[in-house]
C-alpha cells in the first residue's frame, strides 16, 4: 500500500497549478475528507501557535474536542526536532 501513497505524493508535488490541485483533490477525496484534512491542519496550526486553549480552538473553528485531543496527543509524542520540522511546514 505504501507504493500507492508515494504515487499520490508524487502527483501532488508535481502539480504547481492551484486549479489542477483542486481538481486532483476533488477527484481523490470526498468533501467530508477534504474538510477533515483542513480541520486537522487548522488544529495543528492553532496548537503549534499556542495562543488558544483546546476549548477555544473547538469553539472558534467548530472542530470537535476529540479531533483536537488526537492532534494534541500526536504533537506530545513527537520529539522536539519533529515538532520544529512540523512548525516549519505549517506556520
Amino acid at each position: 500500500m505504501r507504493a500507492n501513497w508515494d504515487l499520490v505524493l508524487e502527483k501532488v508535488v508535481g502539480l504547481q497549478d492551484h486549479n489542477a490541485l483542486v481538481d486532483l483533490f476533488e477527484l481523490l477525496l470526498t468533501e467530508e475528507e477534504r474538510s477533515a484534512i483542513a480541520g486537522r491542519l487548522t488544529v495543528f496550526k492553532a496548537l503549534l501557535e499556542g495562543n488558544m486553549s483546546q476549548r477555544q480552538i473547538a469553539a472558534e473553528y467548530e472542530i470537535s474536542i476529540a479531533t483536537i485531543t488526537r492532534c494534541s496527543n500526536y504533537l506530545k509524542h513527537m520529539t522536539a526536532g519533529q515538532r520544529e520540522a512540523i512548525k516549519a511546514l505549517i506556520l
